[in-house]
């Protein structure tokens, strides 16, 4: 046995999502971190042991413009060009690569943290020094750091070290929460374990094992639905602990899983009830629980049901969400009730910096299911990415710490701004916030392009639908609407009616506020471009969502490709998945306005007036991500041509490091495994072909060029400081759009 001591800045405990988004984030802003994860595999529950996709603030497509940019934006989008078709081993390979990417990781797999040395009062602790044990290498490895961050899921590292915590579910008086229970308990979410199965082209039999459970002595079959094509996380309610201890029950609840697995297999192959099943066979089955819930940590402020409704725009707000808040049953698989329970808000909500570090372990902060919220609110917050997110926010604000020798409390006291700033810098979004950061060059320079989109419309068609249902369009205003123009096709004379409402928050895209209604008369003919006189000029840019009311006379045409900014809408709810699994609000906006069948297909329409929305002014407007518009400049088409945009300064500036993000369609809903199979490998808005080019009042000198882009944003580092008075981006081609776009640009001395 080997015992060694690892001195570093920032120790990071946990190795899913949230604790490799931490390591990553500290580690980009120059801190040495060490990565310790106790399985040998990272990724936690989206690894190829547990196999549950990564779900986010996209919702699986309710919400729009959703989902997570910086570190797990880069993984979600790397892995959708190398993975197209969900390989949970392939998943694997990002998210490591991801990490031995970053020279200042050393990575710990195997190694279990099991002891924590800790000083002080309990009200005022600090951890000394962490120990785990590596498995298979005899290592007793002590890891000494000024941060420490538990991203161990259960929180095992802050109760070692005498972290407040809670277990279990607070009693609704205690926040004023309408989902919670009248008296409080320790019920959790329960956990599951998942399995694979492939068509071999033979019939296969099944022989169950002794423990397997016979399902049809049970509500199973009755209150969840089984077919036999299904696997993976299409099973996700196959859940059972909820009412017992997540952690010291762990392998009661993993043999009563395993039994549920197995027998579940064996209603499917041997009930006589799936004739499809025959040449099915079992290609994986679970050893690991995937867990739901247990410690939550005390922080300086505990999320609550009510700030998710609310969108809480809090002062200190580091990331983001936009999953439901998603509670199961305690019975998990044994229930007679629907799987889980699900309520939205109208849109992304936010998580503050304060949720994120210990009350009284003045070195400790936390990232993912264990961050300071209530249970009801740990219902959304609990989902990958969105834990992955809040891992960035606490590997910065570690990072930060560290950096300016203050506790995290301090940090948000005295460096709140340094801290978002930094995440706003390292395209870590933070919505509703801009960047004002003072050493950004390009906040100061005059911004030109060479051509810019300024009027907004839709006009090939791709085929007509007949307006069975409303449907809406969401699109910019900027500064003002001066009309819209409507391509239908009318069976017979009527009156249509069209509507134009506000969204209410420049984050959500649902029609919160009535601006106007017109009827317009209309005679038959097809093809007809029909003017509605709608006008509107907001105090300030947002988007419009204009509805246009159900008619059978009427069909309404659709457009043929996505234009960034715009999106079409059906109003209409059909729930994704069986009633007996999840039990949703159909009263919600976000559920009533649907993009199925719609998305990436606009309804074609024009808006009249001259629009600022895609002005080269945007992409230095601060804002990394849309949020009451696209926030982006666009070009006319390329049509062949090449489409540039440039700053210039009336004084050279000496420029060692260029910033360049561009359009990956965050509306686009990626995914990890076989959820679903998006049509392209790489985001068609994003720039293939482009050079960043530099003058000093003399010829341009070549500073980048790339020539097979697939990625969101780059950051340049020059040979050595130059002195330029004009910096120019010229895209030459695209992946598939007919704009060059192009989110933010930066420069730095």
């Amino acid at each position: 046995m080997r015992t060694e001591t690892f001195q570093c800045d920032v120790t990071v405990i946990g190795g899913g999502l949230a604790g490799v988004c931490a390591a990553v984030a500290a580690a980009r802003l120059g801190q040495k971190v060490a990565l310790v994860q106790n399985r040998p595999v990272l990724g936690g529950n989206s690894s190829s042991e547990v196999r549950v996709w990564v779900c986010g603030a996209t919702a699986h497509g309710n919400n729009r413009y959703a989902r997570e940019t910086g570190i797990m934006g880069e993984m979600f989008v790397e892995n959708q060009y190398r993975n197209p078709d969900g390989n949970p081993y392939l998943w694997d390979l990002v998210v490591l690569e991801t990490v031995l990417a970053e020279s200042n990781i050393t990575l710990f797999l195997n190694t279990d943290v099991h002891e924590a040395e800790a000083e002080g009062p309990a009200e005022d602790r600090k951890i000394l020094s962490v120990t785990g044990w590596m498995a298979g290498s005899e290592r007793k490895i002590t890891f000494k750091s000024p941060m420490y961050i538990d991203c161990t899921g259960d929180g095992l590292v802050g109760f070692l070290a005498g972290a407040g915590f809670k277990i279990g579910r607070e009693a609704k008086s205690e926040y004023n929460e309408d989902w919670a229970p009248e008296v409080p308990d320790g019920i959790t979410l329960g956990s599951t374990i998942l399995f694979y199965t492939k068509d071999v082209g033979h019939p296969v039999k099944f022989v169950a094992p002794s423990f397997a459970r016979d399902i049809e002595n049970t509500t199973i079959p009755m209150r969840r639905v089984i077919r036999s094509g299904s696997n993976g996380c299409d099973y996700w309610w196959i859940e059972f602990g909820g009412e017992l201890d997540t952690v010291h029950d762990n392998e009661r609840i993993r043999d009563e899983l395993w039994a549920v697995v197995y027998g579940i297999w064996d209603y499917i192959k041997n009930s006589g009830k799936f004739e499809d099943a025959a040449n099915m066979t079992l290609e994986w089955v679970g050893a690991v629980p995937g867990k739901r819930e247990y410690r939550r940590f005390i922080g300086d402020y505990t999320l609550n049901q009510n700030d998710i409704m609310a969108q809480e725009p809090f002062e200190d707000r580091v990331a983001f969400g936009g999953w439901s808040i998603d509670l199961h049953p305690p019975q998990g698989v044994y229930a007679t009730e629907s799987g889980s329970k699900h309520l939205h808000a109208d849109g992304n909500y936010h998580i503050p910096f304060r949720s994120l570090y210990s009350s009284n372990v003045n070195n400790m902060m936390f990232a993912g299911r264990n961050i300071s919220a209530s249970h009801v609110a740990f219902g959304t917050t609990r989902v990958m990415a969105t834990c992955a997110v809040i891992g960035e926010a606490a590997g910065s604000g570690a990072a930060l710490c560290v950096q300016n020798s203050v506790t995290p409390r301090e940090l948000h006291a005295g460096h709140l701004t340094e801290l978002q700033q930094t995440m706003l810098r390292q395209d870590a979004s933070i919505i509703g916030l801009a960047s004002r950061d003072e050493k950004d060059l390009a906040l100061g320079a005059k911004v030109t392009a060479s051509s810019t989109y300024r009027s907004i419309a839709v006009e090939q068609s791709a085929g007509s639908h007949v307006l069975e249902r409303s449907a809406g369009i969401l699109f910019p205003v900027d500064p003002a609407l001066e009309g819209v123009e409507l391509l239908v096709d009318v069976d017979a004379a009527t009156t249509l009616t069209v509507e134009l409402w506000d969204t209410g928050r420049g984050e959500n895209y649902v029609p919160a506020n009535q601006v106007q209604s017109v009827d317009i008369n209309l005679q038959p003919g097809e093809k007809q471009w029909v003017n509605v006189p709608l006008e509107w000029q907001p105090q300030q840019a947002q988007n419009a969502f204009v509805i246009v009311r159900k008619n059978t006379s009427v069909s309404l045409h659709a457009g043929n490709k996505n234009l960034s900014g715009v999106l079409a809408f059906n109003q209409t709810f059909v729930p994704a998945v069986a009633v007996e699994l999840e039990d949703r609000s159909p009263e919600k906006l976000i559920h009533q306005w649907s993009m199925n069948g719609v998305r990436r297909s606009p309804w074609c329409f024009r808006a009249k007036g001259v629009s600022q929305a895609y002005a080269p002014g945007k992409a230095v407007g601060g804002y990394i991500r849309p949020y009451g518009g696209p926030n982006q400049w666009m070009s006319e088409e390329l049509s062949g041509s090449p489409q540039w945009l440039e700053l210039s300064w009336d004084a050279p500036q000496a420029i060692s490091e260029v910033h360049v993000t561009f359009n990956d369609d965050v509306n686009e809903d990626l995914i990890n495994l076989h959820h679903h199979r998006t049509d392209f490998e790489i985001i068609p808005e994003l720039a293939k072909k482009y050079v960043i080019e530099g003058s000093n009042g003399g010829d341009w000198t070549l500073i980048a060029e790339e020539s097979d882009n697939r990625k969101r944003k780059h950051v340049y580092r020059l040979a050595e400081k130059t002195s330029l008075s004009r910096l120019r981006l010229t895209v030459l081609e695209t992946n598939g759009s007919s704009f060059a776009e192009l989110i933010e640009i930066r420069a730095y001395e």
